[in-house]
């Protein structure tokens, strides 16, 4: 019953994401421009860390090799996230006006249908902007690379990726509460991606516990980029805590799932 589940839940996705992909190639020149303007914006973020390096050699004892393995680690699993997930934030407007009920009547699981909802290729541009900054960054640190750091690096993307969609869930099921909540989940988002594009050591201790213990965000690029790049864990945990990624992302994607199937239940119409 379950793989029947996941298996509609799959189809639906695709056959939903293709409707929107084959709305959006019928404007091309529409969508490279809406593209090009995306990859633009998320550059202007790299554009600050940039101008830090211009000033100094180091940001919290690492170079600018280092920081942009960070941000592209970061933001390539945070794109793949919120191309998938993106529309994860417009869950409190449908519970507003209602037009969640149309989910609920057809026999397609609501999550697969919410996730895949105007589906937006533009959002590829965070991705390819991710990959070429990790790509100059692979290019230019000074690495061992023995197999557990190769095997480290698609994990630590994939996990990542894994924790960031547990979050955007997580967001949306609050949101039956709270249907004006998507700035919060924005905050826990696009928000935790930003912070993780700088070295843990320029934070509070207390602030890289919070992340570690209480909101995992530390496993989505810092403790397994610092086993990558040879540095010390900042909270004393020890090297090989970034190769946990994989489990934890298991345990927030399945918290994730308890916390949406919680929101549906709590859902009441609208009536309208």
């Amino acid at each position: 019953m379950a793989e029947s589940q996941l298996y509609q839940g799959l189809r639906a996705y695709a056959l939903i994401v293709g409707m929107w992909v084959r709305s959006t190639m019928a404007y091309r020149t529409s969508f490279v421009i809406m593209a090009l303007g995306n990859l633009a914006i998320t550059a202007l973020d790299f554009a600050v860390i940039g101008l830090m390096f211009s000033h100094v050699d180091a940001l919290g004892g690492f170079d600018l090799a280092e920081v942009t393995f960070l941000y592209g680690t970061s933001s390539t699993a945070f794109g793949l996230t919120d191309l998938a997930f993106g529309s994860m934030e417009r869950v409190g407007r449908r519970v507003r006006d209602g037009t969640m009920d149309t989910l609920l009547v057809r026999p397609v699981p609501v999550l697969a249908q919410v996730a895949a909802d105007r589906f937006a290729l533009r959002r590829v541009g965070r991705i390819i902007q991710g990959v070429a900054l990790l790509g100059w960054s692979l290019a230019h640190l000074d690495v061992n690379w023995t197999w557990d750091r190769v095997l480290l690096l698609p994990v630590m993307l994939l996990s990542g990726a894994a924790i960031f969609a547990a979050l955007f869930v997580a967001g949306a099921a609050f949101q039956f509460w709270a249907s004006d909540a998507a700035e919060v989940q924005s905050a826990f988002t696009y928000g935790g991606t930003t912070m993780l594009q700088f070295p843990p050591t320029v934070f509070t201790t207390e602030l890289v516990r919070a992340v570690t213990f209480v909101l995992p965000l530390a496993f989505v690029n810092w403790f397994p980029a610092l086993h990558i790049l040879g540095r010390p864990n900042p909270i004393g945990l020890p090297d090989g805590i970034g190769f946990a990624a994989p489990l934890v992302a298991v345990a927030c994607c399945a918290l994730a799932g308890l916390a949406w199937g919680a929101g549906l239940r709590a859902y009441r119409s609208t009536g309208s």
